[in-house]
């Protein structure tokens, strides 16, 4: 089984494709515009008027995990809670480059530290509201 996150962000997903792509090193691996859908997909009020160049869906890889996203079908601003991605640095010098680069606009929940499960840890909403927690796995 595989369980991939599926993040929807309301019309800024080009916006979050440019930072994760920049942040992340994500790679595009598929991306469907709404004027790409099937006829009609921009009629009837299912998505909001000029959605035509938004992203329908998108499959992103970064590293070795696929996420996929989307403007969804919403321009109202998108809510991420009760959820956070989870970043695994290779060492605490990237762990500071991630949490930077996803910090730039956005709100640090916790600042990187050393805690009793990881040398360097933190936590931060990214400028789109994607709480991220960035960690060097501990070894064990």
């Amino acid at each position: 089984m595989t369980i991939r996150p599926y993040l929807y962000f309301n019309g800024r997903c080009d916006e979050a494709l440019e930072l994760y792509q920049k942040v992340l090193g994500a790679q595009v691996q598929f991306l469907m515009r709404f004027k790409e859908g099937p006829p009609g997909a921009c009629e009837g009020g299912m998505v909001p008027a000029n959605w035509e160049e938004k992203v329908m869906h998108t499959e992103v890889l970064i590293g070795e995990s696929t996420v996929m996203m989307s403007d969804g079908n919403s321009a109202e601003t998108a809510k991420f809670a009760g959820i956070s991605m989870c970043a695994l640095a290779k060492d605490e010098a990237d762990a500071e480059r991630i949490f930077a680069g996803l910090g730039e606009g956005g709100q640090v929940q916790m600042p990187m530290m050393q805690t009793f499960f990881s040398p360097k840890f933190g936590m931060v909403a990214d400028k789109l509201g994607v709480s991220w927690m960035v960690i060097v796995p501990q070894e064990m």
